[in-house]
């Protein structure tokens, strides 16, 4: 019973009376990519867009957009929540409300948001609700966090076509994804960033629905 109620616990959102109290100052972390060596937090290229995603774990979902042509730079982090400067160890225990977060810098001339979000869709099941897979708690959701009302609009429409193409399929399947314009982002500790860069045997648990999202 302790652990259906820890568990069910780590599936609702804090309140700002429940939420850890964090910190000031940011924790400490990377500063460069490990992977491309670029700068992690900038500045970036004239012209860059940024985009965010929670896919759950971060791992599996950080190395899909490092891979794509046109991502400058990728990095692990943490949003959506309450709790200033948190820990990893603090986001598990669900009482922070953040999800984990890819950014994702990107140049639209080579890559455009169509194309990550069309991997996002297909890359990881959006309709999990607070897990994903084995994963379970408020920081393995499905989010998107936009940085302009374009991006808004461009995530809705996806989430719409992506909706259609699932009872197309004949799933009757609802997308929980979380969209709403990005708050505050804070980075996750230096060994999160780049995770599977750093030990290829690592855990992910991404998990598709193997339907196509229309996008991109």
């Amino acid at each position: 019973m302790f652990v259906i109620d820890m568990l069910s616990k780590k599936t609702v959102m804090p309140t700002a009376e429940t939420a850890l109290p964090g910190r000031t100052a940011p924790i400490p972390t990377s500063e460069h990519h490990f992977v491309n060596g670029r700068s992690l937090k900038g500045p970036y290229p004239e012209g860059s867009e940024v985009a965010y995603f929670g896919m759950g774990c971060f791992w599996g979902a950080e190395r899909l957009f490092w891979k794509i042509p046109g991502v400058h730079v990728t990095a692990v982090g943490y949003s959506g929540g309450l709790t200033p400067n948190p820990t990893y160890h603090e986001t598990t225990t669900g009482l922070t409300g953040h999800a984990e977060i890819v950014k994702v810098v990107f140049d639209p001339k080579e890559v455009s948001y169509g194309q990550l979000l069309k991997v996002f869709f297909e890359e990881h099941d959006p309709t999990q609700g607070m897990r994903q897979g084995n994963d379970i708690g408020t920081t393995y959701r499905s989010a998107i966090y936009t940085t302009t009302s374009e991006q808004e609009a461009e995530a809705k429409a996806a989430l719409d076509a992506f909706q259609a193409a699932l009872d197309a399929s004949g799933r009757s399947l609802r997308i929980t994804t979380e969209i709403a314009p990005v708050g505050e982002f804070y980075y996750a500790e230096d060994y999160h960033q780049q995770y599977l860069a750093k030990n290829p045997g690592g855990y992910c648990g991404l998990k598709g629905t193997g339907v196509s999202c229309p996008m991109g």
